[in-house]
């Protein structure tokens, strides 16, 4: 088992040994990383558009470090005046890391606690609207780029809300906005009298900006010590820094590993992290699968998939273990793949914070896989797509007062395995619902997950609608084309209004709406892409539903 460098881990490559070598020789002869510190396009692309302007996440920490006071400030002004709940608004980016902040740490005593909207699924924004005190509020209203239309909508309808409760004078002191200069967020932020804007460097792309206000000012309101996090991010740095020869630069050997692996058939990357970091998986599966997911190649991350044993996996996958010291819950998977031939990479991390280091890692290692795959990293040239055929949608039903219909397949396990009876090894299936998240549906489509696994042998994703198409959405339509995607529908128990603007009662459409028209738009767009897609309606019983197509004999 070969080292990565001091304080990361170790690799078990077996017969990829040779090759991930070869590759790393290449890196050094063509300076990679010498390059990609002096921001040097032409290692992925032969011309500059969206990558001189997409390479300031190498700096990010750095520049933060300063910034640390006034972030600061903001939360502790903030808890002065009694404000307890915090709930952010965005999408992707905006969102994932956040979360992860959130759910790996916690809330500090007396700082808010924060919550994670990214859904137009409308139970579950009420649950929001109705569980929170909007008295004691700050909804974060998140988006680089000023225009994402899931988080605008979230915005009218929680500023009518709060403008209800406590009056318009008062509203916009429980709003901030966290945008790039000059987007129509931040003219709206200014028009309604936002407590702050807070804007990001034009120069990070969504995906990279968790050390940038997008991730930081989420962490300073629940009390995370974001000075400590943001060092460790900056040991990350020097530890990748192009003075470190590439057999000891951790983001030059996982990076390497990760593409040349890809190359040799082993891109289903598979993620196995200690249960109190858990949340990092679904920030590394947007930062993996939107920056390789394109012009027909891509990295396929897993993601909290139950451990299963060797023989349920094909020749595809690449085993990356994230432990926490002291955590050994993956170490009899993790010497049973080794042992059964599978790459095995395993990480460590000393305490929490290591996230810090872990995430600049993973950046710079997904720059470098990019190298490899002959792609660039930071682009994502296959979301419009979908956004435009949504779009359409909703501009039908505008017009006609209905969205356009689809057939849905018959609600049995028989059609399920019909519609996968072509599945080839290499291929992979996705589940996308476009349904309430609960303990209950996630304990469900686990199930269904699984089986399927167990007896395709394939790599079964899961992804929540439309939180999906802002993580993995990229890739579906961008990869060889080797996805069965699986779409799950279902009635709304009830709905709510999106207004047309902030501040004012009128209506055009709602969040059911919305979303009906995303899940159509996306699976207009697979079917474009020349893609494979079945589409079930789950009807007003969500979990017999599911439970009806996995009642199949593994």
């Amino acid at each position: 088992m070969a080292t990565l460098s001091e304080g990361y881990g170790k690799a078990s490559l077996g017969e990829h040994q040779v090759a991930v070598e070869a590759a790393l020789k290449q890196l050094a002869e063509q300076k990679v990383m010498s390059r990609i510190w002096a921001h040097d396009y032409t290692i992925w692309e032969p011309e500059p558009t969206e990558i001189t302007n997409r390479l300031g996440w190498l700096h990010s920490a750095e520049a933060m470090l300063g910034e640390v006071p006034q972030l600061e400030r903001l939360a502790n002004e903030v808890r002065a005046e009694g404000y307890r709940h915090a709930l952010l608004l965005g999408m992707g980016g905006s969102s994932l890391a956040p979360e992860v902040f959130r759910l790996t740490f916690g809330v500090k005593k007396g700082y808010l606690d924060l919550a994670v909207l990214d859904s137009t699924d409308p139970e579950t924004i009420l649950s929001h609207a109705e569980r929170l005190d909007l008295t004691r509020t700050l909804f974060i209203v998140s988006t680089k780029s000023g225009t994402t239309v899931e988080t605008l909508s979230l915005f009218r309808f929680f500023y009518n809300q709060v403008m209800n409760t406590v009056g318009k004078d008062e509203a916009g002191q429980h709003f901030l906005a966290i945008t790039d200069p000059g987007t129509k967020l931040a003219h709206l932020a200014e028009r309604h009298r936002f407590r702050a804007v807070l804007f990001g460097d034009p120069n990070i792309g969504g995906r990279f900006s968790a050390f940038s206000p997008f991730g930081l000012v989420p962490a300073a309101l629940i009390g995370m010590d974001i000075r400590r996090m943001v060092q460790r991010a900056l040991e990350g740095s020097t530890d990748c820094a192009p003075s470190v020869e590439e057999e000891q630069n951790p983001g030059a050997w996982l990076g390497t590993i990760l593409g040349a692996l890809a190359k040799r058939g082993r891109d289903k990357l598979t993620l196995l992290i200690s249960p109190p970091l858990a949340s990092l998986g679904n920030w590394l599966e947007q930062l993996i699968a939107e920056s390789t997911g394109k012009e027909g190649r891509g990295i396929l991350p897993v993601v909290g998939e139950p451990p299963g044993s060797p023989d349920v996996y094909g020749r595809d996958r690449l085993f990356v273990a994230l432990q926490l010291a002291g955590d050994e819950t993956h170490g009899a998977a993790l010497a049973a793949w080794e042992a059964a031939g599978h790459p095995v990479v395993c990480l460590s991390l000393r305490d929490r914070y290591d996230l810090g280091k872990q995430m600049f890692l993973w950046e710079m290692s997904t720059a470098v896989a990019g190298y490899h795959l002959g792609i660039n990293p930071f682009d994502q040239p296959n979301v419009e797509s979908t956004k435009q055929r949504a779009r359409e949608m909703v501009q039908a039903y505008i017009k006609t007062g209905a969205l356009p219909s689809i057939a849905s397949a018959p609600l049995d396990a028989a059609t399920l395995l019909g519609f996968l009876a072509q599945a080839q090894p290499g291929d992979y299936v996705a589940l996308h619902a476009y349904i309430p998240q609960t303990v209950e549906v996630d304990k469900a489509l686990q199930t269904l997950r699984v089986r399927l696994r167990d007896r395709l042998r394939l790599a079964v994703t899961v992804g929540y609608g439309p939180r999906f198409l802002h993580s993995t959405g990229q890739l579906h339509k961008g990869d060889a084309g080797n996805g069965f995607f699986i779409q799950f529908t279902a009635d709304d128990a009830r709905d709510a209004p999106i207004p047309d603007e902030a501040g004012l009662p009128g209506s055009s459409i709602t969040f059911g709406v919305l979303k009906a028209a995303q899940a159509l738009g996306d699976y207009q767009a697979l079917l474009e892409a020349g893609r494979r897609v079945i589409r079930f309606h789950l009807g007003d019983d969500l979990l017999g539903g599911l439970k009806r197509l996995a009642d199949f004999s593994c």
